[in-house]
């Protein structure tokens, strides 16, 4: 097929587009599942192989070698299908899907057509607001993955300009599921924010049901994004595009909005927007055409006859289903009742990434509260100063219990909690070393304070009138003063004790 060149247009303001057009998505998930060999095959998958070491007869389509349904794959795919509230099919059975590529050997995809193994689910997808926008899946199928075709020369990386094309047959024949939205509408302005929240929620189910890694920058979920534009809600569904193979949760809202911006130019301009499959570039922020989109009859899909149906019991369903682990948004209302977070702290501690490191910190002693304070304050702080991942700052939980277990005890207070983090983050050991190596610990020798309230008190005699005058205001002067004379590390509420009784006595 060639590729075809939408004519240049000017964007239309998001704001004015989504004023004037109703948008309406649909998104196809593919998640590589995590097995040890591939769908119809026992080579082994193993990421960042050596170029077509991983491969059999059958994952490079030759000849007389058929094909063996991996019966992982299918119990990985019944677990996505009961996770998104789907029905499992009583039979199903696998499809050609016919189309000649280099990274397709056979020259067909084999795929599910029109008996999925999973269909007519839903996902309650839950915006930063805390807005719920439901979106229904159509059906969930088993497939493979091509092979990947390296481009070189030229300036884009794609296929037009190369100078010569390399093929790696590692990827062909992983095991994949995609997931297919019916039409998502109602989202509005908010269509990008509800497209980027319901990848989030694909991969984090991804990742809780075990079926696979889940990690976006190796491919192992791709998101197509089918976007399109109507004059009203009442509307007939307009002429979609698919934004392919996009791999970020902010490239997935990024390509939507762009796209809307972009088919509003064209509807406004009185021309047609072209049903084709466009690419995303990151670097840019924009879509560039890539060929007419095929619809299902252009692939001549026919059942595949070397695989007998897939017929799941009804006994293997519901032992699958009694394995379910607790899902994301159900863990995340759980644990917000057990803490007693309020909505907005609990959507923050979410959009931070903190919420299995608030977890296992509460795992190991510190309060809801107190694992909140350090998570989402000082080190979400330097998170963001040194641009790393929360998750990535050189500190465990089990440290932040130990340091807040030091200011439970009195051992150290928030000011020098704040010297001993540092030096933790610093790698100087974990919060005990850090105060026994810098000598932090709170002084709790009476005689020792008292020597130095005398000091603050006999350097401002006018303090020490004014309190015993019955105004205790100015005494935070020489509270102030005996902190400094302590380096910080004296218990300020015992010293206020300590200064009334001196001035008293």
């Amino acid at each position: 097929m060639t590729a075809v060149s939408a004519p240049t247009t000017p964007l239309v303001d998001y704001a004015d587009a989504v004023r004037r057009y109703d948008p309406v998505l649909g998104i196809e998930v593919h998640v590589e599942l995590g097995t040890r060999t591939k769908m119809f095959c026992a080579a082994e998958v193993e990421f960042g192989a050596p170029p077509n070491t991983q491969v059999t007869p059958v994952s490079l389509g030759l000849p007389g070698a058929l094909p063996v349904v991996n019966g992982t794959a299918v119990e990985y795919a019944i677990r996505i299908g009961l996770a998104l509230n789907c029905q499992i099919a009583e039979t199903c059975r696998f499809a050609r899907k016919n189309y000649f590529y280099p990274d397709v050997p056979k020259n067909f995809q084999t795929s599910q057509y029109d008996e999925p193994i999973a269909f007519d689910g839903w996902l309650d997808v839950e915006l930063e607001d805390g807005t719920i926008h439901r979106v229904e899946i159509e059906r969930a199928h088993m497939e493979e993955d091509a092979g990947k075709n390296t481009h070189v020369g030229g300036s884009t990386g794609r296929i037009h300009g190369a100078e010569y094309s390399l093929v790696d047959y590692n990827r062909a024949g992983i095991p994949l599921v995609e997931i297919v939205t019916r039409p998502i509408t109602g989202a509005g302005e908010r269509a990008p924010e509800v497209a980027r929240a319901y990848v989030q929620a694909l991969r984090d189910i991804f990742r809780v049901l075990d079926v696979s890694e889940a990690r976006m920058e190796r491919g192992n979920v791709r998101a197509d994004v089918n976007v399109s534009l109507r004059p009203s809600p009442e509307a007939p569904l307009g002429t979609r595009t698919e934004t392919k193979n996009v791999n970020s949760f902010r490239s997935v809202e990024r390509a939507v909005r762009y796209e809307i911006s972009r088919q509003a130019a064209i509807l406004d301009a009185g021309s047609a927007v072209v049903q084709e499959t466009r690419h995303w570039h990151e670097d840019t922020g924009i879509t560039t055409s890539g060929r007419v989109k095929s619809d299902a009859e252009d692939y001549r899909y026919f059942p595949e006859p070397d695989l007998v149906p897939v017929a799941p019991s009804r006994e293997w369903v519901e032992e699958i289903r009694a394995t379910l682990p607790e899902l994301p948004q159900a863990r995340r209302r759980r644990l917000q009742d057990e803490w007693g977070y309020a909505d907005a702290e609990m959507r923050d501690v979410v959009n931070a990434g903190a919420l299995d490191l608030i977890e296992a910190t509460v795992a190991a002693g510190t309060s809801p509260a107190g694992a909140r304070k350090w998570w989402m304050g000082e080190l979400a702080r330097r998170a963001k100063q040194d641009d790393v991942a929360l998750a990535d700052m050189p500190i465990t939980p089990a440290q932040i219990a130990e340091l807040q277990s030091l200011v439970d005890s009195g051992r150290i207070n928030d000011k020098l909690a704040r010297q001993v983090l540092e030096g933790v983050l610093a790698g100087e050991g974990g919060p005990e070393e850090v105060v026994a190596a810098r000598g932090l610990e709170v002084v709790s020798d009476d005689g020792a304070l008292l020597a130095a309230i005398d000091d603050a008190l006999a350097a401002q005699p006018d303090v020490v009138e004014k309190v015993r005058g019955g105004n205790q205001g100015p005494v935070g002067a020489i509270i102030g003063a005996v902190m400094k004379a302590t380096r910080g590390q004296a218990d300020a509420k015992r010293v206020r004790e300590l200064v009334l009784e001196r001035i008293g006595g």
